[in-house]
């Protein structure tokens, strides 16, 4: 399965013979260099590029085009090479027609395959402007395995400024000889390819977000418009809507050469294929509904196709309780209005004619209300019918718990899209759970609420037992998140001043998943947010200043979650500070946030914590329906993630996780 990388993540490479596919909205001129562990180019002939393309391990094109296929040998570089780096630069930079900057183009897209053409890793380069020569991405050598990371750092002053930063004494006269090269073959480079229609398409769709139901369901009553739920829509996926950017898209307004924003799908990149179409369902008897079929959504992959699929269920539930809802509406209303007609006469008020235009209209209201019913349960039963067949084809990111894949649970080698934090229901169709899925990596953090007393059923919690729900359900979540990460690719902590976590927390912190015991007290606290603020700080400037591999030596570059129980117990001023400094930028470097806590133990604080709870995602230990979505702003019922009664499963998954990262760790 691809997986589609953002500015500076990284993925595993199990092949060393790849293909480097390069499409542009513009010729482009590709080149390769070859760096050692600090990143150095130690002179001109460890550079491939079009006047000299072929080096050891590596041959390029030789001119600029709209395409390229760049091929790499990691097995035939020699040992004194760590880093494999593929760059890009614009012929007109320096002369040449055509634009001169990158924000004036569409954003270029590189994808890693194996000889047989399948995909092993794709980016977007996105946010670039006036930079002229970038580098896109790069394989490099760890513990003796080779990763591919995306980095996407552009320089505005071209190719000469670029080899410059990575050492080269020669870096002016080799881009003066790259730009010779260039030009004598830029009348032979190949144009932009035709559009493409959307079914063809690769692109992710910048009109096109996933809203389903995660962060795309507010608060009832919340201010302003519900902001879209998966984070990005893939291409082909079903329903699209909303005028959010899309999963891989663009978020920045660089300008075009026109003025007008860049459209950062890429309708013009050709792809090799469209994606294969969804297995098709099984022929239904006459008079009989299509049999549902698991994966029948468009996607790449199945992961892609449940995925879609989810979000469909979601929204074919959302509307068809809407129809309901609305025809229900429609007969009370006309009800109400033949009533007040019948007895606005008071000739009709006594005797059998007013008795008779009541029970007339009453019987007009029982047969819409039951046609309408009749609608939606058989709607309802088409949607249970694909959840038996959905559920048990959904992968552990997607699956319940109690689902038998966990069974056969390994640690995983790439990221999945999503991750399930819980069930969604209607009033109207208890039968039914559709799964609310939260893309990944996380854009934002979440917030176990443990204040609510009282459930929908009536039964009354106390604020103990709610306090112990709440840490259950935290400790689930964060279970999952490190069962779907690869090894070493995501690290939690807990900061329990009071240690009234320590129960719920037994499977962290037995199995041997944290990063080092719960943080107690106030001093614990400090150190923990102390150390979590100074990482978001050393990335950013690491980003800001072009250097993402400026790190420190052994510098942790997982994905970081940080469970906090029991705020503001423990927490000072400069504490809750830098808790909300962790809550704003901390998800844009990957570094996340779960706090467990009752928003009412806050309340000294005024609105100056408003910003903190808004921009998490709240959660609930047990079933609310605080939860609405975005076409018609219905009341879900959340249902949180229960591991079954007695099941071994989370401390078994959490062992495996345990085991491999001390295996990736040695």
């Amino acid at each position: 399965m691809t997986a589609e990388l953002v500015r500076g993540q990284n993925h595993p490479l199990s092949q060393s013979r790849l293909e480097i596919r390069i499409s542009a909205g513009t010729p482009v001129a590709a080149a390769a260099a070859l760096s050692d562990e600090n990143g150095r180019i130690h002179g001109t002939e460890w550079v491939a590029h079009p006047g000299a393309p072929v080096q050891p391990g590596l041959e390029v094109s030789r001119q600029a085009a709209a395409d390229h296929r760049l091929a790499v040998d990691l097995d035939a570089v020699t040992e004194a090479v760590h880093r494999v780096s593929v760059l890009l630069a614009l012929p007109a930079a320096n002369g040449g027609a055509g634009p001169a900057r990158f924000g004036a183009v569409a954003a270029p897209f590189v994808a890693v395959t194996g000889l047989d053409g399948t995909e092993v890793a794709s980016y977007t380069i996105t946010g670039l402007d006036l930079e002229s020569a970038v580098v896109a991405l790069e394989l490099y050598r760890r513990q003796g395995a080779w990763k591919v990371r995306a980095v996407g750092q552009g320089y505005a002053g071209g190719l000469a400024e670029l080899f410059a930063d990575q050492g080269l004494s020669e870096a002016a006269q080799l881009a003066a000889g790259i730009d010779e090269a260039v030009a004598r073959g830029l009348a032979r480079s190949v144009q932009a390819p035709p559009p493409r229609t959307s079914e063809g398409d690769r692109s992710r769709q910048a009109a096109a977000p996933a809203v389903g139901p995660d962060q795309g369901a507010a608060p009832q009553g919340a201010p302003g418009p519900v902001p879209p739920a998966y984070g990005g829509q893939p291409a082909g996926g079903q329903g699209q809507g909303g005028p959010q950017p899309a999963y891989g898209g663009a978020t920045g307004p660089h300008a075009s050469a026109g003025g007008g924003p860049v459209n950062y799908s890429h309708p013009r990149r050709q792809t090799s294929a469209p994606p294969p179409p969804p297995p098709a369902a099984p022929p239904a008897q006459p008079g009989q509904p299509t049999r549902p079929v698991a994966g029948d959504a468009t996607g790449w992959s199945m992961e892609e196709r449940l995925y879609n699929q989810v979000w469909g269920m979601f929204e074919d539930l959302a509307r068809t309780a809407a129809a309901y809802r609305s025809a229900v509406d429609f007969a009370e209303s006309r009800m109400d209005k033949e009533l007040e007609q019948a007895l606005s006469d008071p000739r009709s008020r006594i005797g059998g004619q007013g008795d008779a235009a009541r029970e007339a209209a009453r019987a007009r209201y029982t047969q819409l209300v039951d046609q309408a019913r009749a609608s939606l349960d058989r709607d309802v039963a088409q949607l249970v019918a694909e959840s038996e067949v959905v559920e048990p084809a959904l992968p552990p990111a997607f699956a319940r718990w109690d689902n038998p894949c966990w069974h056969a649970y390994r640690v995983p080698m790439e990221i999945p899209m999503a991750l399930r934090l819980g069930d969604l229901r209607l009033p109207e169709a208890e039968s039914i759970r559709i799964p609310m899925l939260l893309r990944l990596p996380l854009e934002r953090g979440l917030w176990i609420d443990s204040g609510r007393t009282d459930s929908l059923d009536g039964s009354f919690t106390d604020s103990h037992d709610m306090r112990r729900l709440a840490m259950d359900t935290a400790v689930a979540h964060a279970a999952r998140l490190l069962a779907v990460y690869p090894a070493g690719e995501f690290t939690v902590h807990v900061v329990d001043p009071a240690g009234s976590g320590a129960q719920a927390l037994a499977p962290l912190t037995q199995t041997g998943v944290l990063v080092g015991p719960p943080a107690q007290g106030a001093a614990g606290v400090t150190e923990v947010l102390a150390r979590l603020t100074q990482r978001v700080d050393l990335v950013q400037m690491a980003l800001r200043g072009g250097a993402p591999d400026a790190l420190p030596p052994g510098f942790d570059t997982s994905q970081q979650l940080l469970i906090v129980n029991d705020f503001p117990h423990g927490f000072d001023d400069r504490a809750v500070n830098q808790l909300r400094y962790l809550v704003d930028e901390g998800p844009s470097v990957g570094v996340h946030l779960m706090m467990v806590a009752d928003r009412e133990e806050s309340a000294g604080y005024g609105p100056l914590l408003d910003p903190l709870w808004r921009a998490l995602l709240r959660l609930t230990p047990v079933p609310d329906d605080h939860l609405a979505d975005p076409w018609v702003g219905h009341a879900w019922t959340y249902e949180p993630p229960a591991v079954p009664h007695g099941s071994e499963v989370l401390r078994t998954v959490l062992t495996q996780v345990a085991e491999a990262r001390r295996t990736w760790n040695r």
